[in-house]
């Protein structure tokens, strides 16, 4: 199966689904991204903080598979920023990744009580300067933190990865970031688990209609709205599943009830007070 790619404003692409590896075990990493691999994931979301860089780069290398198939993304953690420690990060996240570009380098967070997202970002658009990141965006970044980097610095972010789902739309921040040319990629996008989306009546009627999962549906509200999307998985059954969502179209009915279901509903810290 091929999975569409949009068009970055930096003009690199990026596959509108991938395969995020939060909580993925280091010890199973590399054997859970070749599988995605073979089913034909080709975006890996991994992180710094989740310990299992050197998984995704194993499974990208031994995949026999071109580099330039793939699109990588890491990110920096909050205790490494400022520009000195976010070069140091980025040399040891290439270390574990065994790999010489990634594809995307990520502020994990903007951490706005320690006041060094400005420095960090600088640092990250020396990086990109270098090539060793082909492009350069943040994650949980509200509105005043974008506004600040497009004051105070050069390259805009070309996305924002941030927790969106049904019940957390943040709807404030993806309108500046459409306006501004930055795209969204949406983390936790079934919700965690953390409430019974895949159980409600709007989401299993769509899933009826369609012969699809409710988890199909969801991700397919997300796609059809040009959200970019990562869910995680360890089972290969699901992995399959999570990326079958492009042979169908939720009517506009069907997209209204689940964009009803907004509730503010926070499964994560909130960014502009989390500074861990």
């Amino acid at each position: 199966m091929t999975i569409p790619s949009i068009a970055l404003n930096d003009g690199n692409h990026i596959p509108l689904l991938g395969l995020g590896t939060y909580k993925t075990p280091a010890d199973t990493t590399a054997e859970v991204v070749g599988e995605a691999i073979r089913l034909g994931y080709r975006h890996i979301d991994t992180a710094a903080l989740y310990g299992n860089e050197a998984g995704v780069g194993r499974a990208v290398r031994d995949s026999g598979l071109p580099r330039s198939e793939f699109f990588v993304t890491t990110k920096v953690w909050n205790t490494e920023q400022g520009a000195a420690k976010t070069a140091a990060a980025f040399e040891k996240s290439m270390d574990e990744l065994g790999l010489d570009t990634v594809d995307l380098y990520l502020i994990h967070w903007p951490c706005p009580g320690n006041d060094l997202y400005v420095d960090t970002w600088r640092e990250l658009e020396r990086i990109r300067e270098s090539g060793r990141a082909r492009s350069i965006g943040v994650s949980n970044f509200a509105p005043e933190h974008l506004e600040r980097l497009a004051q105070e610095t050069s390259i805009k972010p070309v996305l924002n990865q941030i927790e969106l789902h049904p019940a957390l739309q943040q709807r404030e921040i993806v309108d500046y970031c459409r306006e501004h040319g930055i795209e969204i990629e949406s983390w936790g996008p079934l919700g965690q688990g953390k409430y019974p989306l895949l159980e409600m009546p709007e989401i299993t009627a769509a899933a009826a209609a369609h012969g699809k999962t409710p988890a199909q549906v969801v991700l397919r509200w997300h796609v059809q709205q040009r959200f970019i999307v990562f869910p995680k998985s360890t089972s290969p059954a699901r992995l399959a599943e999570n990326m079958d969502v492009f042979d169908f179209a939720l009517s506009d009915a069907e997209m209204a009830a689940i964009t009803a279901l907004e509730s503010g509903r926070r499964g994560g810290p909130d960014p502009r007070e989390f500074n861990a």
